[in-house]
């Protein structure tokens, strides 16, 4: 969800009355959902108000559109809903479709429009780099790059201050991939089961969601470990995660101490013992899972991972490409909500608001390690387009206090998602902070074995004819996000 989101939506308008069945319903083109709930009928959700007129569409019919897609485009199918968007516009929250239809923007081109669509800011001071600059490359000194390495780095705490300049979250992970191994001179590198980390051959090593992984040899090195997801996995309960709402499972900790955590973090000691070298290179983590459907783990379980790995000599990376930049809303950066220091932090989607930017940010230390090793060079890392937006980008979330806004409008969200968890057997869990949030659609509670994907289908399209464009994730892809 956009940061600057401000406008509160009733979302998944669930129809009730019976077990649940598809029901055709009048202010819907497509089926709604009957669920088991004392609740008869939700209110007709309503749009809200927006003064902005877009632009008449006069490019391509659809129809060449999807001819031209299907002669020269990627054949792997990637594209939303049985007829999918051709999309014209956006501003602020909002996209308008080459018909002129508007939807409030839920996902952000996947959790990327960190501070609205064409956000008037970061327009002009695009347009007036583009009059200036458009690119040269780190062989030669620009002004724009500097200061924007100086407004990051005081973002970040202590001896995180030295900055790699990239073009995607891919190209991020994969340096630091490099990075650990370099300096460690190690070459084993845990991570997480249902984590992704990018998809190129070297990071697809480090992703762990089946349908990013292929037959063929890569990312060599590359270990997975248990996830310790207090809904999904074998542990977990209802004090286990920092957010506004529990999972409903019960569990006998207290609010002061998880045992799922200590249980988790055997399995994570067992893959040490087992899976990996003496000596390892590094251990990736993202704070809250992303594609695997905004997973959160137990209250201090990645404090006490990352001790186990700096005793066997490896590195801890932050996969910041989601969680980073307010999204979170209580801390800038998602590492700072498990009170770790990291020693490789990457980032990417909402450090560009979709201008293709990404950055690795490490020590002194570190980076020393790596320049011994390898001249490394980036052709358009630091591009001064890109390092302008980037600038414009920080100065909007301080200037309109966007951090704040996830925390506030994130915390009544989630709380609102709950409520509709307590009401709809369908909705198994609420989980996330700030405005990363999921949902997860279950066939019941007691099994939570995941909703048939034609079900999940025709959730999906019936949010999209109320206007709603929300994102799917997990690894059955039933989760909203």
């Amino acid at each position: 969800m956009t940061l600057v989101w401000r406008h509160l939506l009733r979302p998944l308008c669930l129809v009730t009355s019976a077990p649940r069945i598809l029901e055709m319903r009048p202010f819907l083109s497509r089926a709604s959902w009957t669920s088991v709930t004392k609740l008869s009928l939700h209110t007709r959700p309503r749009m809200p108000p927006c003064d902005f007129i877009p632009e008449r569409y006069q490019s391509l019919g659809y129809n060449r559109v999807l001819e031209i897609h299907k002669e020269h485009l990627s054949p792997v199918v990637t594209a939303y809903f049985q007829k999918p968007l051709l999309l014209h516009q956006g501003h602020m929250e909002w996209l308008f479709d080459a018909e002129g239809n508007r939807y409030l923007d839920f996902f952000s081109g996947i959790v990327t429009v960190s501070v609205g669509h064409c956000h008037p800011k970061v327009n002009a001071v695009a347009q007036k780099q583009l009059g200036r600059l458009w690119h040269t490359s780190t062989v030669f000194f620009h002004p724009p790059m500097h200061e924007y390495a100086e407004k990051l780095a005081a973002l970040l705490p202590e001896p995180l201050k030295v900055i790699f300049l990239v073009n995607s979250g891919s190209e991020a992970n994969e340096l630091a991939m490099l990075m650990a191994r370099a300096h460690s001179n190690n070459i084993d590198i845990i991570s997480f089961r249902g984590a992704y980390h990018g998809g190129s051959p070297y990071t697809l090593g480090l992703t762990n969601v089946g349908t990013y992984k292929m037959e063929l040899p890569g990312g060599t090195g590359c270990q997975p470990t248990m996830c310790p997801d207090v809904f999904r996995g074998p542990w977990g309960g209802s004090h286990c995660r920092d957010s506004p709402v529990q999972t409903i499972r019960k569990c006998s900790c207290a609010p002061d101490c998880c045992q799922a955590k200590d249980q988790y973090i055997e399995q994570f000691k067992d893959t040490l013992s087992t899976s990996v070298a003496k000596s390892i290179a590094g251990f990736f983590a993202e704070p809250i899972q992303g594609v695997n459907g905004v997973v959160q783990y137990p209250k201090g379980f990645l404090k006490e991972a990352f001790e186990l790995v700096r005793a066997r000599g490896g590195v801890c990376i932050a996969d910041e490409v989601q969680t980073g930049f307010g999204r979170l809303g209580s801390q800038f950066w998602g590492f700072q909500t498990h009170d770790v220091l990291p020693d490789i932090v990457t980032m990417a989607k909402g450090i560009g608001n979709g201008f293709p930017m990404a950055a690795v940010v490490t020590t002194p230390e570190i980076a020393k390690s790596l320049a011994k090793r390898l001249q490394y060079f980036n052709t358009f890392g630091g591009n001064p387009m890109a390092c302008a937006i980037g600038s414009a980008v920080l100065e909007v979330i301080k200037e309109e206090n966007l951090q704040e806004n996830s925390q506030e409008v994130g915390t009544y969200m989630l709380l609102k998602f709950a409520k509709l968890r307590d009401e709809f057997e369908i909705v198994g869990d609420v989980r996330g902070k700030g405005l990363m949030i999921g949902i997860e659609m279950v066939q019941d509670k007691m099994s939570r074995r995941p909703l048939p994907r034609e079900e999940v289908n025709q959730i999906h399209e019936d949010c999209k004819h109320m206007g709603l464009l929300v994102g799917r994730g997990g690894i059955f892809s039933q989760g909203w996000d």
